[in-house]
């Protein structure tokens, strides 16, 4: 299976490096292509020196900071062309241990999509408070409500998928920027008839670096969700 990690960056210098080898270790026939969107601490430039010392690693730099939907559409789209049968994703910033990937891949054995999920069993999230846990579950509820999906984690970004099925869903028709994103990926790939199973993973709050979830990656996401939900009524 020819498979593929798309990982789009953002003032990651602290983490791309290590995260890269240790994913590399885990896994030693993925590629991997780093959509950074000119990071001003200098990620891109060590995205690059990766790409000298890995051959099966690649590198696209982006203008400026364009969102994490257009990088994986862009990524979704290269993979596609390129003839990869497993399109896979992650966060940048260990929030997502590599050590998951084999379970993940394995996983692909039988699914169209698998994920990396804190909610199933053995499952969970590390370093949260109270308000996080709270807000996250709520937003996984209503997903699952307002969309009809039965995933217990519709939001998560741990995810691998295969090729087809991301040719089924028209990535052009895809609206949503940010996080949001996942959850429309997520519901246009189950309506396409994709089937979905999902693995447990501790989600640990990020080692280095300064979170990019915010208030309006919420409201979109929320935003989100009703459109959807609009249009299959």
């Amino acid at each position: 299976m020819k498979k593929i990690l798309i990982i789009p960056t953002y003032n990651e210098a602290e983490n791309i490096r290590p995260l890269v080898e240790q994913v590399l270790e885990r896994v030693p026939d993925m590629h991997v292509l780093i959509c950074d969107d000119n990071s001003p601490d200098g990620t891109g430039g060590i995205a690059d020196e990766l790409a000298q010392e890995h051959e099966n690693l690649r590198v696209v730099h982006r203008p400026g900071k364009m969102g994490l939907g257009s990088a994986y559409v862009m990524g979704f789209k290269k993979a596609v062309a390129e003839g990869y049968d497993c399109v896979c994703h992650m966060d940048a910033d260990f929030s997502h241990d590599p050590k998951y990937w084999p379970d993940l891949l394995e996983g692909m054995d039988g699914h169209d999509v698998m994920i990396g999920s804190r909610y199933v069993a053995g499952g969970g999230t590390r370093n949260w408070g109270l308000h996080r846990r709270l807000l996250s579950r709520t937003s996984n509820f209503i997903a699952r409500t307002l969309l009809g999906i039965r995933v217990r984690d519709c939001t998560g970004g741990f995810r691998c998928y295969r090729a087809g099925v991301l040719e089924k869903i028209g990535l052009d028709s895809i609206f949503s920027e940010g996080y949001s994103f996942l959850e429309e990926v997520l519901y246009k790939a189950v309506r396409a008839g994709a089937s979905v199973g999902e693995v447990p993973i501790i989600f640990v709050e990020r080692r280095l670096g300064k979170s990019k979830i915010s208030r309006k990656e919420i409201f979109k996401a929320v935003i989100t969700l009703l459109r959807l939900r609009f249009k299959k009524m």
